[in-house]
């Protein structure tokens, strides 16, 4: 009996998954348990395994395809074994047909495919369908033969994709083809600048980005801090350790150890509830190629600082490559954006929801401070946390931070 292959739920409030490739192709044998397709959700891209023994067949779907999670989009079935059929509906709105073979001549195929018809739409009047059948539809449904049945300007594929990455519009064409069919060769060069679309993990990002600043109760604290004893503790700590340990690497150690002081700061807000977490686990706000990804660093307060950097290092270059899991990712309680190394003075981040608060990081730059009642020159950083006022209040968000400042400004001999 057939194994039906689905669209797997990889995340809990997900609803639709896609395909970035098939590991394996149509007719392979595969076992169970090896790795088949790669999936897309809204955060990751993982592989996914074979539920069973068989012969991989009736792929319904394509690479950039999206469809709904419990769809079947694939079989596994046995020597000889025929596919079911079923047709799965793809998000873009091109729904895959089911597997009905249609008979019909190789001159309507062609015919049909020019002037973009569906040939199950067509009734023949004899045992297939024949080049005066298409005709015979085309006239009844569109007599001037310039435009299919779904209002389009008949072109071929080629000639579609040219125009929509030039931003040519076809029905204001008049194509070579035969009757008037818009081909490659009628597609004119454009400057016209072209939307790209955005990627899925740009489009969740822009979805989730808008809801919490929509949504959440934003407030912000600022708070210059001192970090030359930082900078000296980060090159006593360079000296022993084996990766290379950078300021987020020491921010993360210092923001957990503040957090393990102040666990009503590592909390979230869900219902009407505040829901406090056991676990310190801090998240690393990465920028990659197609938007802003969160790996999280587990456990942060329970790890040495060189084990930090270690997995910091790990999580960013996975998060770069597109190799991140989902343990990864899930799990975070509290979020580090540092934009320092871009030359960025301060700035106010968007609180990554459930999470109570997120901390934005400025350069660190020297400045003209009092000390001692004189000015001096020294380096400092701005911190600035955004918190959610129905889980954190100004006083629990000031306290918290005055703890990271002192942290920040006196760290040697305290965090070893």
């Amino acid at each position: 009996m057939a194994t039906n292959i689905i669209m797997p739920a990889l995340e809990m409030a997900q609803e639709t998954g896609k395909l970035v490739r098939w590991i394996k192709t149509e007719g392979a044998t595969v076992t169970k348990g090896e790795p088949i397709m790669e999936i897309e959700t809204d955060k990751v891209t993982v592989e996914i395994e074979s539920p069973a023994s068989g012969i991989l067949s009736g792929l319904l779907i394509h690479e950039g395809d999206t469809v709904p999670v419990g769809q079947t989009i694939a079989w596994l079935v046995a020597p000889g074994e025929s596919v079911p059929s079923v047709a799965p509906t793809i998000q873009s709105g091109r729904t895959i047909p089911k597997i009905v073979e249609v008979n019909a001549t190789p001159i309507a195929r062609k015919m049909a495919e020019e002037h973009g018809v569906e040939l199950s739409r067509i009734k023949p009047n004899g045992g297939r369908i024949e080049k005066a059948d298409v005709s015979a539809y085309l006239a009844r449904t569109d007599p001037k033969g310039f435009k299919n049945p779904s209002g389009l300007k008949p072109a071929s594929p080629k000639a579609r994709r040219l125009a929509s990455e030039r931003g040519v519009d076809l029905s204001a064409l008049h194509g070579s083809g035969p009757d008037g069919v818009v081909l490659a060769l009628d597609i004119p060069t454009s400057t016209r600048s072209v939307q790209s679309p955005a990627s899925t993990l740009w489009r969740v990002m822009a979805e989730r980005m808008t809801t919490s600043w929509t949504t959440v109760p934003h407030f912000f604290l600022t708070r210059e801090v001192n970090v030359s004893r930082l900078m000296a503790w980060r090159e006593q700590a360079q000296k022993r350790a084996v990766e290379k340990i950078t300021y987020t690497d020491l921010l993360v150690k210092c923001v957990a150890v503040a957090l393990a002081r102040h666990p009503r700061v590592n909390v979230s807000w869900s219902g009407n509830a505040v829901v406090k977490h056991d676990e310190i686990n801090v998240g690393v706000a990465v920028a990659v190629e197609e938007g802003l990804i969160v790996p999280v660093i587990h456990r942060a307060d329970r790890l040495g600082l060189g084990e930090i950097a270690a997995r910091r290092n790990d999580l960013v270059a996975r998060a770069q490559a597109g190799k991140l899991r989902l343990d990864d990712i899930q799990g975070g309680t509290f979020t580090i954006s540092n934009l320092g190394m871009y030359g960025v003075d301060a700035f106010q981040a968007i609180i990554n929801s459930p999470q109570a608060a997120i901390l934005a990081v400025g350069r660190i730059a020297a400045r003209v401070v009092p000390s001692g009642g004189v000015p001096v020159v020294q380096p400092m950083m701005t911190l600035t946390l955004s918190c959610d006022h129905r889980a954190v209040d100004g006083a629990r968000g000031a306290q918290f931070l005055n703890t990271l400042g002192e942290l920040l400004e006196e760290p040697l001999g305290m965090l070893e």
